[in-house]
């Protein structure tokens, strides 16, 4: 009969137990201390390197946004604050406070025409002819960095993709399956183009379009339907839905007699409503 271990061989193995439990507490302290100090010296080295480089990282875009890249690798924040150590180096705290009021103020501009929801590329167009006569560029990054912020605002600030586009949502608005099928419908050219130039009709489809940087911005319900494949009533349900949300226009005057459903978010808002709608 195997003898059990008496209260002797029991203290024996909670001692060692307890030795084991020190000695790996003591190497996870020597190996965090060792971590503090490899990043006290890294940060230490990432303020001398923006000291040196104050001018290009308010005045580069790309390196302003390396920059950023490198300080979120060690947990450094610069903007979250436009006081302190990194406010008072750089600058750049004020730059995007200054930035997200901008971007605050268009969309407020545009809210009519598009009903709170616009494209990244055409913000930052508007933000730049705002910011003519600033002297720091502003790029796409800068734009998203600024928003990111804005979202303690609580009013609906976010970035999201629709297909290979970028919208700005600045108002509480969800958008669910079927608005962003219909949106990203409207991305690409569906439609037949005649060309009058050369006295034939042709048909431009996706690819071809796409080729000239530009997206179709609108759609018709028939087209919706066939390439959906929804029922007349789903796609009237949709549409209807996002008219009421204020994100579609309604065009009649074309000459096929066809309605066309015009999505500013996705079409440039000058191109349909035309530039002196827009004060900014």
């Amino acid at each position: 009969m195997k003898r059990r271990p008496g209260i002797g061989g029991l203290q024996t193995a909670a001692a060692t137990r307890g030795q084991y439990k020190l000695v790996g507490e003591n190497v996870a302290k020597v190996k965090t201390d060792l971590l503090k100090e490899q990043l006290a010296t890294f940060r230490s080295h990432l303020e001398d390197f923006a000291r040196k480089h104050k001018n290009d990282i308010r005045k580069n875009p790309t390196f302003r946004a390396q920059f950023h890249e490198m300080c979120a690798k060690v947990g450094v924040d610069p903007l979250a604050s436009n006081k302190g150590f990194w406010a008072e180096l750089l600058g750049i705290g004020d730059f995007y406070y200054e930035l997200g009021v901008q971007i605050v103020e268009i969309c407020l501009a545009t809210r009519p025409h598009n009903g709170g929801l616009i494209s990244l590329q055409e913000l930052c167009t508007l933000v730049g002819q705002k910011r003519k006569n600033a002297r720091e560029p502003v790029t796409e990054d800068d734009c998203l960095r600024a928003i990111s912020k804005l979202k303690v605002l609580g009013s609906g600030y976010e970035v999201f993709s629709v297909g290979k586009k970028r919208l700005v949502r600045s108002v509480p608005t969800e958008l669910n399956k079927a608005h962003n099928e219909i949106l990203d419908l409207a991305q690409v050219c569906l439609f037949p183009i005649s060309s009058e130039s050369s006295g034939e009709n042709r048909n431009y489809f996706s690819s071809e379009f796409l080729g000239l940087g530009k997206a179709q911005g609108f759609v018709t319900v028939d087209e919706v339907e066939r390439r959906l494949s929804w029922s007349f009533g789903r796609v009237i349900d949709a549409l209807d839905s996002l008219l009421e949300e204020g994100l579609a226009m309604i065009d009649d005057s074309h000459r096929d007699g066809k309605q066309r459903y015009w999505f500013p978010c996705i079409s440039s808002i000058a191109s349909i409503v035309g530039t002196d709608a827009i004060t900014i």
